[in-house]
């Protein structure tokens, strides 16, 4: 695969940074996005390559913020060949018995988040030839009981096919990669289970979309660890 720029939103930690640190051992250059400063310079200044990494503060359900980090991804490397939708979290309550004050910035990152990166960015994908990839997950594809995440996941899958086929007529490649559980401080204080995998099959399911070919338009890859039934 020739040198690509990436740019990944919510990448300071979990399968983000994995994903980082893989593709920029690829030798690509990549974007990375948090909302905290601190958590994302020390990222940069664990991750290296000076020269191909650049980190910005940036809320991905604001769409001022967004707007302006893919201006600034294409103005600092010339271009933006693909975008990852990465930055999202779970609550870890119920509609039953939760807090409904956390709920609103939940859904608003999870599903607000993705279309304002894609507004921002297809443009410049469509230029490029790119591909959007979307982090969605198996609770997207499997319902619970009284699960908002769960609901907001559902709302990533049907938002992943809605831009696909907005954007395959202008040349986009559109996928969504659903992780199943996964080992990461996502799941902190929820309990994860033995056989939950290691952030780095993910990472290498969204290089494995970015490296196909032209004309390749790869749309859904789910991955569960062996063990997991739903």
């Amino acid at each position: 695969m020739s040198s690509k720029t990436v740019l990944i939103t919510g990448a300071t930690s979990g399968i983000g940074a994995h994903t980082a640190r893989l593709l920029l051992d690829r030798g690509h250059r990549v974007v990375v996005t948090g909302r905290d400063e601190s958590k994302l310079k020390a990222f940069l200044d664990e991750a290296g390559h000076p020269d191909r990494l650049l980190g910005l503060v940036a809320d991905a359900a604001d769409w001022h913020a967004t707007e302006s980090v893919v201006t600034r991804t294409v103005e600092h490397f010339g271009a933006l060949d693909a975008a990852v939708a990465n930055a999202g979290f779970m609550t870890g309550d119920s509609i039953g018995a939760g807090d409904p004050a956390s709920w609103a910035p939940m859904v608003l990152t999870n599903v607000l988040g993705p279309a304002l990166l894609a507004h921002a960015a297809l443009p410049h994908l469509e230029a490029t030839g790119g591909r959007l990839v979307l982090v969605g997950s198996v609770a997207g594809l499997k319902n619970s009981p009284g699960n908002l995440y769960s609901a907001t996941k559902w709302a990533v899958t049907g938002l992943a096919e809605n831009l696909r086929l907005h954007a395959t007529t202008r040349g986009v490649g559109v996928t969504l990669v659903n992780p199943g559980m996964i080992d990461t401080a996502f799941w902190q204080g929820a309990g994860v289970p033995p056989f939950a995998l290691p952030p780095q099959p993910i990472a290498e399911a969204i290089r494995f979309a970015l490296d196909q070919p032209a004309g390749v338009d790869l749309n859904t890859l789910t991955v569960r660890p062996m063990g997991q039934p739903v």
